[in-house]
């Protein structure tokens, strides 16, 4: 379904005395899954329609972001990886350098790519700073040029709030919003999660904040087309209702994934386990032995784009990540979130907090096994109710809104750089 736009008037860009569409770079460090390089891909697709008709510079800290459908005029910088461990340290994912020496890499990478493109827009997905501090030289260069307006996205929830005060004051965060950022858009619905109030935002913070609301996902059939379904075909599920489970990008999936791969199904019930491409090898083995052994259960490592199959389900079991939470209630499927509790209390808020307007039903990742999976496929719960009638799901049309009203303010000019900041 198109994205409604609303009308707003829209500057007209000049370029050696013609015009040009505008140019937006949209940043994510990707360092566990793939929700924040998900997320600006259905971003871009937004802004690269009308009325903002923009190009588009995505810089992606996953492999993967080129395997995901990208819309004319956008292309995608993929950094060098990097991989968050379960102490929350960062490390190389692939290369066999030290931390600091990619992260030199990353951030040269990204301060040649940003001045090259020369975007009217940054938007920084999460990390104010970027992972380990990777943006400092750019967001330095662009407050000093002072052409460039900025802006950080935020989910709709970040962590428990005694996690987020001690993680913001570590790596100064506020003091990056003051001093480089013109405003934050919250991808979500302040009646759910109330992020300004729950983490304490300074006044001059929460003045920058606008709520969004969700990322409907059914735009994606759109932009994916009859392609993104030829995969289901393969599959040669026999006649039968669908369960699917899905476990993000698969790195801490193990437990949900054995666990419905053992579940009892309903009569006449298929299921089908999307495992995530950073599943470990062997675990992905176990779960394509236990499914050559009954006819109904199916595995797949990795979809370009899950909608489709997931659109077929009539119940969706899965981690509770944002992008995937937001599928399931685009498309209001009756749906158990099992999610993360460890390193962050991200996904345990946003589920609670939904399960609360009966939008979701939520377990505790300590009790998931076969037992309670079964006792779930098997239970004869209501319908959820449409998620559209209590939380506002019309992000993918506000953003382009916030866009044109940026863009159409007069720039302010070069603005001073922070004192002790110094430039190349």
């Amino acid at each position: 379904m198109p994205v409604p736009m609303t009308d707003f008037p829209f500057p007209e860009f000049s370029q050696s005395g013609g015009l040009r569409k505008p140019r937006i770079v949209l940043y994510s460090h990707d360092t566990m899954g793939l929700g924040h390089m998900r997320r600006n891909i259905l971003i871009a697709h937004a802004l690269a329609r009308p009325p903002i008709g923009a190009v588009v510079l995505l810089i992606a800290g996953a492999r993967r972001a080129t395997a995901f459908s990208l819309p004319p005029g956008t292309d995608c910088l993929t950094l060098p990886s990097l991989r968050k461990e379960k102490d929350s340290r960062y490390r190389p994912r692939r290369l066999e350098i030290e931390l600091e020496e990619l992260i030199a890499v990353r951030s040269a990478a990204i301060r040649a790519a940003v001045s090259s493109f020369a975007p009217d827009l940054l938007v920084v997905d999460n990390v104010p700073r970027g992972a380990v501090r990777e943006l400092d030289r750019t967001l330095e260069d662009l407050r000093w040029n002072g052409r460039t307006r900025c802006v950080l996205g935020l989910r709709d929830v970040l962590d428990e709030p005694a996690a987020v005060e001690r993680d913001w004051t570590r790596a100064e965060n506020e003091q990056a919003i003051r001093d480089f950022y013109d405003a934050i858009w919250v991808y979500g619905d302040r009646n759910v999660y109330d992020l300004v109030d729950e983490y304490h935002f300074p006044a001059d913070i929460a003045a920058k904040v606008s709520y969004t609301g969700y990322l409907d996902q059914n735009v994606r059939f759109e932009f994916s087309g009859r392609q993104g379904s030829q995969p289901l075909g393969r599959l040669r599920l026999p006649d039968g209702r669908l369960a699917v489970c899905v476990v993000g990008g698969g790195q801490d999936g193990a437990d949900l994934a054995r666990a419905f791969a053992a579940a009892e199904f309903p009569p006449l019930f298929n299921g089908v386990i999307v495992t995530g491409p950073f599943m470990a090898e062997e675990l992905q083995s176990e779960l394509g032995e236990l499914a050559a052994e009954r006819p109904r259960l199916r595995v797949i490592e990795f979809l370009s784009e899950p909608m489709h199959l997931l659109k077929r389900a009539d119940r969706i079991v899965a981690m509770g990540g944002y992008n995937t939470t937001c599928e399931a209630l685009s498309l209001g499927k009756r749906t158990l979130i099992v999610p993360r509790v460890t390193p962050r209390s991200e996904q345990w808020i946003r589920a609670t907090s939904l399960e609360g307007l009966g939008l979701v039903d939520v377990l505790h990742p300590g009790a998931v096994n076969p037992g309670a999976l079964t006792a779930w496929l098997r239970s004869n719960g209501h319908s959820p109710p449409k998620a559209r009638e209590l939380i506002d799901l019309n992000g993918l049309a506000r953003i382009p809104e916030l866009v044109g009203e940026l863009l159409g303010a007069p720039l302010p000019g070069p603005r001073a750089v922070p004192e002790g900041i110094r430039i190349a």
